[in-house]
């Protein structure tokens, strides 16, 4: 016979679900998440919709961009807000699956993939049939890129993250460079690149600073 004190236990621990209140915080988030993420694939979030308020917002805080760098900063956070949503979504089904106590770890990542793959697909398709949008497989691979680097990030903890993030500047400084001598030899503009990598370099810097520092 289990005592009242035991069950407490047993009902604060990881994946325990108590009632319906417990249920409701498990599957309620990635539920309203993905109704999120599948409503940002309408007209309201098409490109031409955002930039009538993130260009003039990218204009007022970076007064010396050119428009064709404004346009590109708007493009980018595009992209990265596909990878972001989606690295939120795949992080969500995950919770849900372990809490749900869906299986095994290992299965709650292959399920949250898979619903982040599935909701991704009715995303492009949904967004390949309205009028001011274009469905993109690359978009699909951008958003599982997200979502795998959630469930990657939750399986192996942040020194994966803060390897992936050195990679990136590494690339951003070395690439960026070798771009901006090719472009000053062939007479062609830069663009974005004159501010993107000193400010790859500059992390970089910064980042062997507190290395150092946080070492002594």
């Amino acid at each position: 016979m289990v005592s009242g004190g035991e069950s407490e236990r047993r009902s604060d621990r990881p994946g325990a679900t108590p009632g319906v209140t417990g249920h409701l915080a498990t599957w309620l988030p990635p539920l309203v998440w993905t109704a999120v993420v599948l409503r940002f694939s309408s007209e309201t979030w098409s490109a031409e919709s955002t930039a009538g308020f993130v260009m003039p917002l990218l204009g007022w805080l970076m007064p010396w961009a050119t428009p064709a760098q404004i346009a590109f900063f708007h493009g980018l956070g595009r992209k990265a807000a596909h990878f972001t949503e989606y690295a939120i979504l795949s992080a969500l089904w995950y919770r849900a699956f372990v809490r749900g106590r869906s299986g095994s770890r290992r299965t709650a990542e292959l399920g949250a993939f898979a619903v982040a793959i599935a909701c991704a697909i009715v995303d492009e398709v949904h967004q390949s049939v309205t009028a001011s949008r274009i469905g993109s497989p690359l978009d699909v691979l951008l958003d599982a890129t997200g979502a795998i680097a959630a469930l990657a990030t939750i399986a192996y903890g942040w020194r994966l993250v803060t390897a992936i993030t050195a990679g990136l500047f590494w690339l951003a400084a070395i690439g960026g460079a070798a771009f901006l001598i090719v472009n000053h030899i062939a007479g062609v503009d830069s663009g974005p690149l004159w501010f993107t990598t000193p400010l790859a370099i500059a992390a970089l810097l910064f980042r062997h600073y507190l290395g150092r520092h946080s070492s002594r």
